[in-house]
């Protein structure tokens, strides 16, 4: 027997987009690795340097680590099945802890950085050991370096033919950007860190530890509003990008019982899991038997070539002749 070709387009959709969603995991966990063994040396460097920045650095580590584990939270429950009080899944839970995610690192993350900065200039201490803050971020900017890179990867996978800020726009998986932009952060500060270190050993002068501090703290600042504004769109309900839209109207129009669509309504409920409504002017010669048909096809073929559209209402904008019953179908 002959397979469907439908069947097989839509199973090999569907297992790429498992397999993406392997990836973003694969991309969280080791963020989560790194960031805990990061974390952990930074706070031994600075109880034994004294050095504020390499505190506001063991921060900001130990809050990416707590990061992680709410992302790897938001990513589980978004996976549980509909119920009859949330019909449409649980997907928004993702981009719900993402958001909690970026008012993490803005309360937590920035916050004690800044303080940390301010206290170092206000009371200056002098810095023991600097050596030890030397190897720690040596050590760091490998490991959120190989993150990063991890991260990088797998974003341009979803946006090969995008600019940056427009590939950032774009992107539906707070997964693998918000991992991205934690760590392009991370990358900053350690960068940052190194030179107050190195400024504060070669003059002596603790303003330089204090001043590196608050920068990191800027820093992350400008890294939380980055992404709480990018999480804010998919919670109140960011469409598909217009290229998908546009393929959708494409596909629909060239439906033979198809005269034209008037209008296509998405929405991300999840990075892979996206609500089509659709307004469409079917053929009016069609019996009532006949536009059931068409419908099914249509949502048959377009779930096939993007099966992240799970959810389907297409309404006939006017029904055939001597007909009076709304068609709706699910």
């Amino acid at each position: 027997m002959q397979e469907n070709p439908i069947d097989t387009t839509q199973r090999h959709a569907s297992s790429q987009i498992a397999a993406s969603r392997q990836r973003s995991t694969a991309v969280v966990w080791a963020a989560l690795a790194g960031n805990l063994a990061i974390a952990i040396s930074k706070t031994v460097a600075a109880a034994f340097t004294g050095s504020s920045a390499m505190w506001s650095e063991a921060v900001h580590s130990l809050v990416d680590t707590g990061n992680q584990w709410l992302m790897l939270l938001g990513m589980r429950r978004a996976t549980r099945p509909a119920s009859e009080a949330h019909p449409f899944g649980h997907g928004l839970e993702l981009y719900f802890w993402s958001f909690v995610v970026a008012i993490m690192i803005f309360g937590l993350g920035a916050g004690v950085s800044i303080y940390q900065g301010i206290s170092k200039l206000i009371h200056p201490e002098e810095m023991t050991r600097p050596w030890v803050n030397y190897i720690v971020l040596g050590a760091g900017m490998l490991f959120e370096g190989t993150v990063w890179l991890l991260a990088l990867r797998e974003f341009r996978r979803e946006s090969r033919r995008l600019g940056w800020i427009r590939a950032v726009r774009s992107s539906k998986d707070p997964a693998v950007f918000t991992v991205l932009f934690e760590d392009t952060a991370a990358l900053a500060g350690l960068l940052v860190a190194l030179v107050g270190v190195a400024l504060t050993q070669w003059t002596g002068n603790a303003l330089y530890d204090g001043l590196a501090s608050v920068l990191i703290g800027l820093i992350l600042a400008a890294t939380a509003t980055l992404l709480a504004n990018e999480c804010r769109g998919l919670l109140t309900g960011e469409a598909a990008s217009s290229a998908v839209r546009e393929r959708l109207r494409k596909q629909l129009c060239g439906h033979a019982a198809v005269v034209d669509v008037h209008r296509v309504w998405t929405m991300h409920f999840a990075p892979h899991d996206i609500l089509l409504a659709a307004s469409v002017k079917f053929d009016d010669r069609l019996s009532l038997t006949q536009l059931e048909d068409a419908i099914v096809e249509l949502e048959d073929a377009i779930r096939a070539q993007q099966p992240e559209f799970q959810r389907i209402f297409l309404e006939p904008r006017r029904l055939p002749k001597h007909t009076s019953t709304k068609i709706d179908r699910p």
